[in-house]
């Protein structure tokens, strides 16, 4: 597997993000890694009722980002206390791919001392508690599997950006069912994000792949094409 190194001054926001993941799903024959951070956006899957998950007038006020993306499952609040971890291959078997994946991440934290197991429903804990919610988006020649890791997000904010105003709780009530969540600082972790993201990449990547500035010209074109529908 080839670590994805995105070269310094390249956009930071989520939507970029998933644009590199699709753009290199289209275009490479190998398996490919990469892990990244964000500034606070919400995520929602594919499938959501945004108004029913997520409060956009909270969001609209202190400035956190609302995109969808194309793979399925649920509303993610993300920020630079959480880890995103990318994978894309060529192997078209989704469920053994997601499995395959979901169990080296699990087994990568058990390493670390951290009683982690994977779930029926893509997500792994540590405690019982969810640490890492994940999704899969299958396209024609590829597989691309990403999840968050939980490192020392703001619950806080997460509360006050996913939870719908008063009005549209009573109006459509909450699709989403909300799991109990925890960082990994909460349990002892003293790794940083930064540092985590050099655990994962050194542990699963043993070559790599530098994207060009040519590759970044392609990928903000093809991020504004793919604009997700709000």
């Amino acid at each position: 597997m080839k670590k994805v190194v995105i070269p310094d001054g390249a956009p930071s926001r989520l939507a970029f993000f998933l644009a590199v993941e699709e753009y290199l799903a289209r275009t490479a024959s190998e398996e490919l890694f990469f892990t990244w951070q964000s500034p606070p956006t919400v995520i929602c899957g594919r499938n959501q009722v945004i108004e029913n998950e997520v409060n956009l007038d909270y969001c609209r006020e202190h400035g956190i980002t609302v995109v969808r993306r194309k793979s399925g499952g649920g509303c993610v609040y993300s920020d630079e206390g959480n880890v995103m971890l990318s994978y894309i291959t060529p192997d078209t078997g989704v469920e053994a791919v997601f499995a395959g994946f979901l169990e080296k991440v699990a087994d990568a934290l058990r390493d670390l001392g951290f009683d982690a197991v994977r779930t029926e429903h893509n997500d792994i804990l540590v405690g019982g508690r969810k640490v890492s919610g994940n999704a899969c988006h299958a396209l024609p020649n590829a597989t691309i599997v990403h999840g968050t890791m939980l490192v020392d997000l703001d619950f806080s904010v997460l509360e006050k950006a996913t939870t719908p105003s008063e009005e549209k709780l009573g109006k459509h009530g909450v699709e989403s069912v909300r799991q109990r969540v925890v960082n990994l600082k909460s349990l002892g972790f003293a790794l940083t994000p930064t540092e985590l993201r050099r655990y994962f990449e050194d542990r699963f990547c043993d070559g790599e792949l530098k994207l060009t500035a040519e590759d970044i010209e392609k990928i903000t074109k093809f991020e504004n094409y793919n604009k997700p529908d709000l």
